[in-house]
C-alpha cells in the first residue's frame, strides 16, 4: 500500500490566516501526465521529509502560458499569465518552487513584466538549498556507484545558467557522473521545447530526441538523469526507440533522491 501524502492548498492556508514558506508550482505535466506525476510525488515526499512549510494552488493553478508563448500566441500567453498573477498576488505569494524548467523560466523571467514578482527556484536549486541548510540529507542508496549522465534541460541550463545544482545533488549520491560531449552551455535540446512537445516533428532524417539519446547511450549509463518532465518523456521515448529500456532508466533527480533507499 502506497503512503498517503498530504498536500495542502493555498486556499486552506488562506482560510486559516496562514502563509506557507513556499508555493510549489506543480505545472501541467506534473499534474496530468502519469509519468510526471511520479516526479511530483517524489518531490512532495522530499518536502515532507525536510519539514518544508509548503502549499499548492491545486485546482486554481492554470498553465503558466509557456507553450502558448513559444508557439507564438502571445495573446493567449498574456491571458493565462495574468490570471495566474492575479491569483498569486491575491495570496501574497513571495517564493515559488517548480520541478518544470519551462514554468521556472516563464515565472522567473516573463511574469515580472506583467506584475508577477516572485523569488522562483527550480526544484534542484531548492533541494540543494535544503541540503546546505541541513534540512535534507542526500544518500546514494541503490544508486551509489551507478554510472549516470545528466541531460541539461534547455530552460534550466542555457536559458538560466543553472548547471551546478543538479550535478551537486548527483555527486552527493556518490554516483559515477559522466558527461555527454554536448553538455552545460553546449547542451543539445531533447526536442520538446518551443511547444514541440505537443505536435509531431517535421519530416527529417532523425528526430532530435533520438540524436540526444544516442549521445547518452554512447556513455553506457545505468541511468539518464533528467530535471524536466518534457526531457524525461523525450529521453524515455528515445531509450525505447533504441530498445534499451531494459538496461537504461530515465529518472528525475528528485525521484533518485526520494527513492534511493527503495530496493
Amino acid at each position: 500500500m502506497s503512503e498517503v501524502l498530504h498536500v495542502p492548498t493555498m486556499a486552506e492556508y488562506s482560510a486559516a490566516g496562514k502563509q506557507p514558506e513556499v508555493l510549489f508550482w506543480v505545472g501541467c505535466a506534473g499534474s496530468f501526465d502519469d509519468r510526471a506525476k511520479k516526479i511530483t510525488k517524489a518531490f512532495v515526499k522530499l518536502l515532507h521529509k525536510a519539514k518544508v512549510d509548503f502549499a499548492v494552488l491545486g485546482t486554481e493553478e492554470s498553465c503558466s502560458g509557456d507553450p502558448a508563448k513559444r508557439a507564438g500566441n502571445e495573446f493567449l500567453f498574456q491571458m493565462q499569465a495574468m490570471s495566474n498573477i492575479e491569483l498569486m498576488n491575491a495570496y501574497e505569494i513571495k517564493k515559488v518552487v517548480t520541478a518544470c524548467p519551462h514554468c521556472f523560466n516563464t515565472l522567473k523571467n516573463e511574469y515580472p513584466g506583467l506584475g508577477g514578482n516572485y523569488e522562483v527556484m527550480h526544484h534542484t536549486q531548492f533541494l540543494k538549498s535544503l541540503l546546505n541548510e541541513g534540512k535534507l540529507t542526500v544518500e546514494g542508496g541503490q544508486y551509489k556507484g551507478k554510472r549516470i549522465t545528466f541531460h541539461d534541460p534547455c530552460y534550466l541550463g542555457r536559458a538560466n545558467k543553472v548547471y551546478e545544482a543538479p550535478r551537486a545533488l548527483l555527486q552527493k549520491m556518490e554516483v559515477e557522473l559522466v558527461e555527454m560531449k554536448r553538455c552545460k552551455s553546449k547542451g543539445l535540446c531533447c526536442g520538446a521545447g518551443g511547444a514541440q512537445m505537443f505536435k509531431e516533428p517535421e519530416p527529417g532524417d532523425k528526430d532530435i530526441n533520438i540524436e540526444r539519446t544516442e549521445e547518452a547511450l554512447e556513455l553506457k549509463p545505468d541511468i539518464i538523469a533528467a530535471a524536466c518532465p518534457f526531457c524525461n518523456t523525450m529521453m524515455t521515448d528515445g531509450v525505447k526507440g533504441k530498445h534499451e529500456e531494459d538496461h537504461v532508466k530515465v529518472l528525475d533527480i528528485a525521484e533518485m533522491i526520494a527513492n534511493a533507499d527503495d530496493i
